[in-house]
């Protein structure tokens, strides 16, 4: 059974400090997130992704999003920022909205069939920022094996994945969170592929420059906590 360790209190840091060494390693651990608890393994280390879609059980045609700890980091994993992605994220990152984007030529990583593409989002989880600071990009995907219920609370995702993650960061529960916007920005227009806690019409609105970051983020900010039943980071 995998390692919980309390991620909540004085130990955090090293529960962190922990967690960080097991995924330089090419192992993966378990990391609350703003939505659900999540599977991660750091995105340059394809033995670490690559037991991912393993421990999933998920099919490579489902490629891995990745997480970063600032807007910083995208220029290292993607050609270009268009102006929609600048805006998107002035509303909405950290948070729970991931972007679609072409991905850098000859990176070193195996995130799945991602056909040249990269979803990428910054959580709006403390937790899993620090960890992100400690590795570097991480490769997340909900804490459960493909099909099953997402998981809500650090038991749940140990209960769920067993043996086949090594540590486990528990920082409380999740409960009640829709999971991430997702919007594609490869294509001639922003096109939202999947609806989560962000509604798809305020971020095409941003996206198309038609509605200020700044009032499309307090409109966001009034309406959260609204969101479906919980789903992949």
């Amino acid at each position: 059974m995998a390692e919980i360790l309390d991620a909540t209190g004085d130990g955090r840091a090293d529960a962190i400090g922990r967690a960080a060494h097991a995924l330089r390693a090419g192992r993966v651990v378990v990391i609350p997130t703003d939505t659900v608890y999540g599977v991660a393994a750091d995105a340059f280390n394809p033995a670490g992704t690559g037991r991912i879609f393993t421990v999933k059980r998920r099919d490579r045609a489902l490629p891995l999003p990745v997480f970063v700890r600032s807007p910083k980091q995208l220029p290292g994993l993607t050609p270009h920022v268009p102006e929609a992605a600048e805006r998107l994220m002035a509303a909405f990152w950290p948070g729970p909205l991931t972007l679609v984007l072409p991905t850098e030529v000859g990176l070193r990583w195996d995130l799945g069939d991602n056909d040249a593409t990269v979803a990428v989002r910054m959580p709006l989880d403390d937790v899993a920022l620090e960890v992100v600071r400690a590795v570097g990009p991480l490769a997340v995907t909900s804490a459960n094996r493909s099909g099953e219920p997402p998981a809500e609370t650090a038991d749940a995702a140990a209960d769920a994945l067993g043996d086949d993650v090594d540590v486990v960061l528990d920082d409380g529960p999740r409960r009640d969170l829709a999971p991430s916007t997702i919007v594609d920005l490869t294509r001639a227009a922003p096109v939202v592929l999947r609806v989560g806690d962000i509604d798809d019409g305020l971020v095409i609105a941003v996206a198309n420059g038609t509605l200020d970051p700044l009032e499309a983020a307090a409109q966001f900010g009034a309406g959260s906590g609204d969101g479906d039943a919980p789903g992949e980071a």
